[in-house]
């Protein structure tokens, strides 16, 4: 008897020596320790959820020393090298990305190679009238010649009549002390215009009153009673900064906002030029203007019956973005300005060209195109465009 309780007793002991050989093992592997828990708690859970950690490991069968490494894997309190190592089994794309730290700058050089190319085609919206001012709308693209950098261009890619071209408006309404007393008159008349021109679905415009800073009392719409409550939202008060409030609706409304495809860009300023309050020169309202595309038409507030400095102001502003300008005497003349300007807006013409020595320095180009074949014909578009820079 004292033989058979010797011999459980020795197995005994050698049974809790062997219990305690994997704590050992598990302080001198170090790494190991973080994961050694919650590879324990979760041989229950990853049971539950086999197959995907089954089928990223082949050897589905490991020995006992390789099932806890296996299990800590996908663990997701384990350090951040294991899970570095899980990443590329799950998404071999970004593992091959990973390793090659200049793989995603080819695709933005080669984005960039095909802006550059693309900046070759210059797109210019032009209006053609007659010696009696009348618009002509039945002209042809060998009617045309394009003169870029007093250089003629290499080639006229496109050409067609924009009579239908969804339209971006703004209209900016001088809101200033110095136009109170025929505010309201102008309120109306710039109301009408918009109902007139904007078409839903279609067309968009936003209402801006400026005095010392600009005011957007209604941001892009196609709505016209929500463009009409904008203007009506106008108050008059305070100095007049024009040229900010040209260059904000240009830079921060115009140029920022999404298109689907192409679009003519218009503002309608309408005040009596007097600036009194601006932090940009009236030559940076208009470089803002030329490199947003817009041209502008302006409408003189001055009923004085003269024209003065402040006129002449708005007169530059319209020529150099290819627009034109308009000086109503009497109040009733504002709604036939607008009128006007609907129509021109329906009554103009669109191509673009390959310029023969396009450099992308950053320098202001001048274009000019010339009518041919039919005499007395006026062209009007914007004065030239920036190159992009390099």
């Amino acid at each position: 008897m004292k033989a058979k309780m010797r011999v459980p007793s020795f197995i005994l002991l050698l049974a809790g020596s062997a219990l305690l050989l994997p704590p050992v093992a598990a302080q001198n592997s170090g790494q190991e320790l973080p994961s050694a828990p919650s590879a324990t708690l979760q041989q229950n859970k990853p049971q539950a959820r086999p197959p995907a950690p089954q089928q990223q490991t082949p050897p589905p069968q490991e020995s006992p020393t390789q099932a806890p490494a296996d299990t800590a894997k996908p663990q997701p309190t384990t350090p951040p090298p294991q899970p570095a190592a899980d990443a590329p089994a799950i998404e071999s794309p970004k593992a091959d990305a990973a390793p090659a730290s200049d793989k995603p700058t080819p695709p933005l050089d080669e984005a960039a190679t095909t802006i550059r190319t693309f900046v070759n085609e210059v797109n210019v919206v032009f209006t053609v009238t007659d010696k009696h001012g009348h618009f002509v709308r039945d002209l042809k693209k060998g009617d045309f010649a394009v003169v870029d950098d007093n250089r003629p261009a290499a080639e006229i890619r496109s050409f067609h009549s924009e009579n239908d071209l969804p339209l971006q408006v703004g209209l900016l309404v001088d809101a200033s002390n110095s136009v109170r007393d025929r505010f309201k008159f102008e309120q109306e008349a710039a109301i009408e215009f918009l109902n007139q021109t904007v078409r839903p679905k279609y067309d968009q415009a936003f209402v801006v009153g400026f005095d010392v800073t600009p005011d957007v009392t209604q941001d892009f719409t196609d709505n016209t009673e929500a463009l009409s409550r904008g203007v009506r939202d106008l108050r008059p008060g305070g100095g007049t900064a024009m040229y900010d409030a040209l260059y904000f609706a240009c830079r921060d409304k115009l140029m920022k906002h999404t298109q689907s495809g192409p679009v003519r860009r218009a503002i309608i300023l309408l005040s009596d030029g007097d600036d009194n309050q601006s932090h940009v020169s009236r030559e940076e309202a208009i470089e803002m203007a030329q490199r947003a595309e817009v041209i502008v038409y302006t409408i003189s507030t001055n009923i004085s019956g003269t024209r003065g400095r402040a006129d002449k102001v708005l007169e530059r502003i319209a020529d150099a973005t290819g627009g034109r300008s308009f000086f109503p005497f009497q109040l009733n003349d504002v709604a036939n300005a607008f009128t006007e300007i609907q129509d021109e807006l329906r009554s103009q013409y669109a191509l673009s060209y390959k310029p023969a020595d396009f450099r992308a320095d950053g320098r202001f180009r001048t274009i000019e195109i010339l009518a041919q074949n039919k005499k007395g014909l006026k062209v009007r578009s914007r004065h030239g465009y920036y190159a992009p820079a390099q």
